[in-house]
C-alpha cells in the first residue's frame, strides 16, 4: 500500500532522508523509522530529528511531526485535530507507527515472506501483527486505555499487583536521556547524545517487531493448515469433538479460536474443544517416543482460566500416585491448577482426555 510518492522516490539515486521530531521520543516514531529502514526505498537513509519546518520540508519522508498526513508526499503525522485514520477492522486511532505499517507493512511482509503482496498469507500476517503488536503502540501514543477506567472503577475492580505499566512502549521511553545527563562531548553536535538514545530505542523496538514478524511468518502461519486439518477430524477422538490431537508441538491457540469464531455454525457449548493433545517434542534418535502432553483450552485468548481444567482430584499429582487416581498407566504429572498434564505415551494421554471430558 506504499504511496505513489514513495514509488517515485524509489527511482532516486541520492540518499533518502527520514525526518521526525527531536526531543522526548516515543515508541511510535522509533518503530516507524525502523520499519522504513527495512525497505529498499529507504535503505540506506539518513535521519533528521527536528521540529524546524524548513528542515522537515527538505526530508524525503516525515513521520510523527509536521501536522500533515499526505501519503502521496510521504507525510505521516497523526497529531492534527482532523486526523481520525484507523487500521481496517479496528477502532484505534493510528500513530505514526500505525500509519507507516498501514502504508508499507504489506511490502515489508512480502519482502520477508518472499511472496507477492497480493498473496493471502501477507494479508493474514499483516492483520495479525497489527492486532498483536502495532495497535497497542497506537493506543499508547494516543492516550487510549485498554479498559474503560470508569467502568472498572464502577465495578470496584482493582489490580492484584503493581505492574509499573511495563510494556514495550515503556522500555522505549526509558531510553530517553535523564534530566541530569552530561551534555554532548565537546566538538559533537548538541543533540548527538539524544540522537544516539533514539537510535538505541528504534533498534530495541524494531528488533522486537522483527522477531514477531519472523515468528508469525515462519512458525505461526505454517501451523494454520495443520490446526485446520486436526480440527476437521476431531470427532475421531470424541463424538462431540472435545479432544484435538496434533502429531507435533505447534502454536495452536490463535488458530483454534479463529476457527471457532469464524465457523458458519459456531460449536455448541457441549462440543467446544476442551483438551489438546500433542507430543512434548519431535521424535529423535535419542528419544524416538517422546512423552505426550494434555492441555486444557483457555476460555479466551490470553486467559489463565480453562474451559474445563483437568479434574481436581488429579491436580498436583505425579507418577504412580497420578496413575492410581486416574486409572491410567504412565502418568507423569498434572499441574496444580489443572491447565496441563503429561503421560509417557500417546495412548495414556488420550485415555486421560477421554476420562476428563466425562468428569
Amino acid at each position: 500500500m506504499a504511496s505513489e510518492g514513495s514509488a517515485i522516490k524509489r527511482l532516486k539515486t541520492s540518499p533518502i532522508t527520514i525526518g521526525t521530531h527531536n526531543g522526548h521520543f516515543h515508541a511510535d516514531e522509533a518503530l516507524a523509522v525502523y520499519l522504513l529502514r527495512q525497505l529498499p526505498a529507504f535503505n540506506p537513509s539518513s535521519l533528521t530529528r527536528t521540529r524546524d519546518p524548513a528542515l522537515l520540508k527538505a526530508c524525503d519522508i516525515v513521520v510523527d511531526v509536521g501536522g500533515e498526513y499526505d501519503p502521496a508526499n510521504d507525510r505521516y503525522d497523526h497529531h492534527q485535530r482532523s486526523f481520525a485514520e484507523t487500521f481496517p477492522g479496528h477502532n484505534t486511532k493510528l500513530s505514526s507507527a500505525g500509519l507507516v505499517y498501514l502504508h508499507f507493512g504489506k511490502e515489508l511482509l512480502a519482502q520477508n515472506l518472499k511472496i507477492p503482496e497480493a498473496d493471502e498469507k501477507v494479508g493474514i500476517v499483516w492483520e495479525k501483527l497489527y492486532k498483536d503488536f502495532i495497535e497497542a503502540i497506537d493506543a499508547n501514543d494516543n492516550g487510549i486505555s485498554v479498559y474503560d477506567s470508569a467502568a472498572l472503577s464502577a465495578a470496584n475492580i482493582e489490580k492484584r499487583f503493581h505492574d509499573s505499566g511495563l510494556s514495550i512502549a515503556s522500555l522505549v521511553g526509558d531510553l530517553n536521556g535523564n534530566w541530569n545527563d552530561p551534555p554532548s562531548p565537546p566538538g559533537q553536535p548538541p543533540q548527538s547524545n539524544e540522537d544516539a538514545h533514539f537510535e538505541a530505542a528504534s533498534k530495541l523496538i524494531g528488533e522486537a517487531f522483527m522477531r514477531k514478524l519472523m515468528y508469525y511468518a515462519h512458525a505461526w502461519l505454517p501451523a494454520r493448515n495443520i490446526v485446520h486439518a486436526a480440527y476437521a477430524k476431531r470427532n475421531a477422538y470424541d463424538p462431540y469433538g472435545r479432544i484435538l490431537v496434533f502429531e507435533r508441538p505447534l502454536p495452536w491457540k490463535d488458530h483454534l479460536f479463529h476457527l471457532e469464531d469464524s465457523s458458519p455454525r459456531p460449536p455448541a457449548d457441549n462440543s467446544l474443544v476442551l483438551y489438546v493433545l500433542y507430543p512434548e517434542k519431535e521424535p529423535s534418535e535419542t528419544e524416538p517416543q517422546p512423552k505426550w502432553r494434555i492441555q486444557a483450552v483457555p476460555e479466551s485468548p490470553g486467559s489463565f482460566t480453562s474451559r474445563r481444567a483437568l479434574p481436581d482430584a488429579w491436580r498436583g499429582l505425579r507418577d504412580e500416585k497420578l496413575d492410581e487416581v486416574t486409572g491410567v498407566q504412565g502418568g507423569v504429572f498434572v499441574h496444580a491448577s489443572g491447565f496441563t498434564g503429561g503421560n509417557k505415551t500417546r495412548k495414556g494421554v488420550q485415555l486421560m482426555a477421554e476420562r476428563a471430558v466425562e468428569m
